[in-house]
């Protein structure tokens, strides 16, 4: 009876001893959309890679024992297009959550694996002009007012408090509609997120 209530104690207090440690964070995150050329059923070339920015506030949660948390952030960001040597820009609010596993390397360093969903809020979703080669080319494009993606990425913490990373960001819905005198057809944008961030 004895040996049980102490394997109890134990217990109880592991249960309490790993939240006590778990640490939460605010900070500032930023970086750059690298969007390379969307994958799309139209029988075009004419979609270029282009480059935009993203900044803003996030938050991160971690337990250091088990290496195990998340982060999330509430961005602007900017991303988008080059159709026909014309960059196009979308303006949004993009909301990642991701799981992250952390592995630490002594008392200054660790990093980390992060994967999770990631909303993008389209704030400028209105059809686009596109100024034609020819009249069988691409002349406008609408872009979504919602995505939903995916990101799995790697990066490195630095004394407790600085955070490089870089992301993958796999497009889970269409980002936009094509729009030619023949017929319309739809985009998936994959973008490469380079990242800086601090933490109080």
């Amino acid at each position: 009876m004895k040996k049980i209530v102490s394997i109890l104690v134990i217990a109880v207090s592991m249960s309490i001893a790993i939240p006590v440690q778990a640490q939460i964070q605010f900070g500032v995150k930023g970086g750059v959309n690298l969007v390379g050329a969307p994958s799309t059923d139209a029988n075009t070339t004419d979609i270029k890679r282009s480059t935009g920015f993203f900044i803003g506030p996030m938050i991160d949660f971690s337990i250091p024992i088990i290496g195990i948390g998340f982060d999330a952030s509430l961005l602007y960001s900017q991303k988008g297009n080059k159709f026909n040597e014309k960059t196009i820009l979308q303006q949004g609010i993009e909301i990642p959550v991701n799981l992250k596993y952390s592995l630490g390397l002594g008392d200054f360093a660790s990093v980390f694996a992060a994967v999770g969903p990631s909303a993008f809020i389209n704030l400028d979703s209105e059809i686009k002009s596109i100024v034609p080669k020819s009249a069988s080319d691409l002349n406008s494009v609408d872009y979504k007012v919602f995505e939903l993606s995916f990101n799995a990425g790697v990066g490195v913490k630095l004394l407790g408090h600085f955070q490089a990373g870089v992301n993958y960001n796999i497009p889970v819905t269409n980002s936009a509609q094509l729009i030619s005198k023949a017929s319309r057809s739809s985009i998936k944008t994959k973008t490469w997120q380079v990242s800086l961030a601090y933490l109080f």
